[in-house]
């Protein structure tokens, strides 16, 4: 099965925003759409998302798929976020921008049109080390948007497997809670929260467990560990595979194919040509431990 890949600026993870299931499976949609077809994103150009697309990633009814697009388009047309950065002089600056500054509908042919407003496109099209990258599908039985937004959250920070404290209010905010909603906490934990945990562990490759954090009675903050699920001996059986098969002319094509990755510039040096990066990589190949890393995009590239 094809694995599409979404990536996001960890300044738009950790966005303040509010976009209901629909939408933000929508805005996910387009996000792969400009990758798998190299179209990209840019602030002129309206990316194309088809309702079969939405069928067949989220496993919902057709006629259900296309009511709820064409109202995600009218309802995404307003829909703002915020996030900060810092100016030159080290000042915090927070910034308020739309998700898009077009959409359309085309009724006859169930597709979407949009196009991102200016200030998200590079927070989705620049390919950092600090960007989080998930596979679509983590996130395809993901009924609840709390769900999905907790999932961002949580994976920008993989590579600890847990997070600082998040302070009550800012975590309302993050996870797309608005301040007249669920006030009462017993309310929040049961219609957000307990929900959010709920289907993440249960339909992601992740386990979550949550800590409270008080001031005095009162809980004022979160804050969360969790770790990779454990998968079937695949990974493992494939690599011992690729150990045993992968003779020196599939390094030669294998290398050149990695060489054209996006996922591949946190391995380049920055001024080598594609052609110098990929004879690298065919170094990389021939050694185990990095054999073993590269195996994801190996199969993506072709190998089998």
């Amino acid at each position: 099965m094809k694995k599409e890949i979404i990536v996001k600026d960890n300044a738009l993870i950790n966005a303040s925003y509010n976009l209901d299931l629909v939408e933000q499976r929508l805005i996910l949609l387009a996000i792969v759409e400009a990758r798998e077809s190299g179209k990209g994103i840019n602030a002129n150009d309206p990316l194309e998302v088809h309702a079969e697309s939405y069928i067949n990633q989220f496993n919902v009814h057709r006629n259900t798929a296309y009511q709820s697009l064409k109202d995600a388009c009218e309802d995404l047309f307003v829909r703002q976020f915020s996030y900060q950065s810092l100016s030159e002089k080290g000042n915090v600056i927070n910034h308020k921008s739309r998700w898009v500054s077009e959409v359309a509908y085309v009724d006859n042919e169930a597709v979407v049109r949009l196009i991102f407003s200016p200030a998200i496109v590079p927070l989705i099209t620049r390919l950092e080390e600090q960007f989080t990258k998930y596979e679509m599908q983590q996130i395809s039985n993901l009924t609840s948007a709390y769900a999905v937004r907790l999932y961002e959250i949580l994976i920008a920070w993989r590579s600890t497997g847990q997070t600082s404290l998040i302070l009550l209010n800012d975590f309302r905010r993050k996870i797309g809670v608005l301040d007249t909603e669920y006030k009462r906490m017993y309310d929040f934990k049961k219609y957000v929260l307990d929900i959010a945990i709920k289907q993440v562990n249960q339909h992601t490759d992740i386990i979550v467990a949550v800590e409270q954090h008080k001031t005095g009675r009162s809980i004022t903050g979160f804050s969360f560990s969790f770790k990779q699920k454990q998968t079937e001996n695949k990974s493992s059986n494939l690599y011992k595979k690729l150990s045993l098969e992968l003779s020196s002319s599939q390094i030669k094509l294998f290398s050149k194919k990695l060489s054209q990755l996006p996922e591949m510039s946190k391995y380049s040096e920055g001024t080598e040509t594609y052609d110098e990066f990929a004879v690298r990589i065919s170094k990389m190949l021939e050694d185990s431990t990095k054999l073993k890393e590269l195996t994801p995009l190996l199969k993506k590239v072709g190998f089998k």
